[in-house]
């Protein structure tokens, strides 16, 4: 199709677009990232209420590789950027007991509805402390949580984000799900981003398209926690989606192939393809999509693939 042979300005990006592989020391796997949840420890209470307990764990101490033969000292939950995406039903008690391995203070604030102690604001956790905090899952949606500790800018552009998804009680309908966290690295610390990307690996969906299944129902839960250059987007190509702005509302708000995000904004974006091919997904602002916000959905027919099997099959006998 030639989509690998897409080019880009400046010499910084030469890396980047080289198709080199990540090593082990990636700072995250864009593939498994992309479709793994973690659903926690799951137990019941006596008063019939789901707990679901699940642990992260702040490190300032890694370098790590954000593109083939980049490294950078990211600031990690679990060992990633973006941490592990957190998911509950509404009504669940989430209960996140937060270990600091780091060499600074660190904490967790959670976007949602929670009591102020449960904020992450106030408290910071020294270097070898832990905390536990405890909610409720109140209202369906999609919400980031990030450290909260001064500078802020330098906890989250150096990797400290993630995101909870909370279900509604009646599950939507089924869909091959991702999750994309639009964010970028500023490697040479002059508070202007060097990469940009979804799920931290510059170009790396570009080189490796998201395979999807024609009409078969996508549905992203997209985030945005870019710092410095704050306001973001996701354009697609060759389609609609409907747009859900925080997942608080089972009934779209508008048709759509693009929708621009400021840091901490988030939405659910559900579409369908009915045409096989390559199509390409990207922010739509130049300079980010040059330096590595960009990528490919392989949108494959399983009929066709279906009916060369049989007539395959078919022949050999």
């Amino acid at each position: 199709m030639g989509y690998g042979a897409y080019e880009t300005t400046g010499d910084i990006l030469d890396t980047a677009n080289s198709g080199s592989t990540l090593s082990n020391d990636a700072v995250v796997d864009p593939v498994k990232y992309l479709r793994s949840f973690n659903y926690g420890r799951v137990s019941t209470l006596p008063d019939g209420t789901t707990l679901r307990e699940f642990t992260l764990v702040a490190d300032d101490r890694q370098t790590k590789e954000i593109t083939p033969g980049v490294q950078y000292n990211v600031w990690t939950f679990n060992g990633t950027v973006p941490g592990p995406t957190l998911r509950a039903t509404e009504g669940d008690l989430m209960r996140i007991i937060f270990i600091n391995n780091g060499t600074m203070a660190h904490n967790i604030h959670t976007h949602g509805i929670h009591k102020a102690e449960m904020d992450g604001v106030f408290e910071t956790i020294n270097p070898g402390g832990r905390f536990v905090y405890e909610f409720y899952a109140e209202h369906f949606g999609v919400y980031p949580y990030h450290c909260h500790v001064q500078p802020l800018e330098s906890h989250i552009s150096h990797g400290l984000h993630g995101v909870y998804i909370v279900d509604p009680k009646t599950p939507r309908p089924p869909a091959d799900e991702m999750v994309m966290i639009m964010n970028g690295f500023d490697t040479d610390f002059d508070t202007e981003n060097n990469f940009y990307a979804v799920n931290s690996i510059p170009f790396y969906y570009m080189h490796h398209p998201i395979e999807i299944e024609k009409g078969k129902l996508v549905r992203i839960y997209l985030v945005n926690m870019l710092e410095f250059d704050q306001i973001n987007s996701f354009h697609l190509h060759g389609n609609l989606y409907n747009l859900y702005p925080t997942g608080t509302s089972l009934v779209p708000n508008e048709l759509t192939d693009m929708v621009t995000m400021s840091q901490g904004e988030r939405a659910i974006l559900e579409f369908t393809y009915n045409y096989p091919g390559v199509y390409m997904f990207h922010a739509h602002k130049t300079e980010f999509a040059e330096k590595g916000w960009t990528g490919l959905f392989n949108v494959k027919d399983s009929s066709e693939n279906d009916i060369k099997t049989a007539t395959a099959s078919f022949g050999e006998k």
